[in-house]
């Protein structure tokens, strides 16, 4: 087996810096006594990573977001390639497109990544945050054509890119927008405003179901729970795979409570919900992930967790009183 490439990035022949680097407090999650002891695996980073995420109370360095300059780059299906260098764009790619790839004279500015071309939340969470400094920096390309909830999205979020399998960049502008640092809370906060409006109706919150979709996380009484909040805290029970976006943004932009099983359905509720909100996420005690505290960490919002009991991921239960008294924890 060859030895793996180098990023694209080592070729750029100019790199400046877009927002400089800041600090991002960790807040400690709101949980009760004996909560995280249950973790007995998880998904992304180890153990202790993800409890330390949990436990927070530390501040967390954020680097600066970059922009960097290409000349004479390739995209051949998901692929760029500049020189021996390349980077991946979206998973399944590399099946080279029949005929010659035309060349583009304007300055191209990509801003997909793969993990948001593979996962929904990460796309929503990050590349449509990353669109925002595309606009800015050229015309901007993506090779993955929108399904599902994405095409409604763009259209929300005026996200108009020129879409392509083949191309050959005269000059091609790329991305460093992993941190989570103030410049992309601020670009967080306007696709707030930009999905939700300025003052959205408020209500106690939302339950946004998961039921059997994505990776293997399957809450046996995920229903019980849902119906239970709805029923003596007043939240609306809402299955994001159905529903129109229009209706995701009525159940969310307002919710003070955005609670379900850890997954990227979540972030539908994250990323519209009230600057004071917070999250009540479930977590599989086999598969946790601290990915979308992050996310509230990086916008200064309360993020609260249940730690499931039982088997492993499509074996797990949750206990609704639990529930109800991390609800109360303030």
């Amino acid at each position: 087996m060859g030895a793996k490439s180098q990023d694209v990035l080592t070729r750029a022949v100019e790199r400046w810096e877009i927002a400089p680097a800041s600090m991002v407090h960790v807040r400690p999650a709101l949980a009760l006594s004996g909560q995280m002891e249950r973790i007995r695996g998880s998904e992304f980073g180890s153990i202790e990573e993800v409890l330390r995420d949990f436990r927070g109370g530390f501040d967390s360095q954020q680097a600066p977001t970059f922009g960097y300059r290409l000349s004479n780059v390739l995209l051949m299906d998901g692929i760029l390639h500049s020189g021996s260098t390349a980077r991946h764009l979206r998973p399944g790619a590399g099946r080279r497109p029949l005929g010659l790839a035309p060349r583009e004279a304007c300055r191209a500015a990509m801003y997909e990544s793969w993990v948001g071309n593979r996962w929904f939340g990460n796309w929503l969470s990050d590349d449509c945050l990353t669109y925002r400094l595309a606009e800015n920096a050229g015309v901007p390309m993506a090779t993955m054509v929108p399904k599902g909830h994405r095409p409604s999205y763009e259209r929300r979020l005026a996200i108009t890119p020129v879409r392509t399998r083949a191309t050959l960049f005269d000059e091609l502008i790329l991305f460093d927008d992993r941190s989570h640092n103030a410049h992309k809370r601020a670009r967080a906060d306007d696709m707030r405003r930009r999905l939700a409006g300025s003052e959205p109706r408020r209500h106690p919150g939302v339950f946004l179901l998961r039921g059997a979709t994505g990776e293997k996380r399957v809450l046996r009484n995920e229903r019980a729970i849902a119906d239970h909040l709805a029923a003596r805290h007043g939240f609306t029970v809402l299955d994001p795979t159905t529903a129109a976006l229009d209706k995701i943004v009525a159940a969310c932009g307002g919710a003070s409570v955005v609670a379900g099983v850890e997954g990227s359905h979540l972030v539908h509720g994250l990323v519209m919900m009230p600057p004071d909100a917070r999250a009540l996420v479930i977590q599989p005690p086999s598969r946790a992930v601290a990915v979308l505290k992050l996310l509230t960490d990086r916008q200064q919002q309360d993020y609260s967790l249940v730690v499931g009991m039982g088997g492993d991921d499509d074996a797990f239960h949750a206990d609704i009183d639990e529930i109800n008294r991390t609800l109360d924890l303030a």
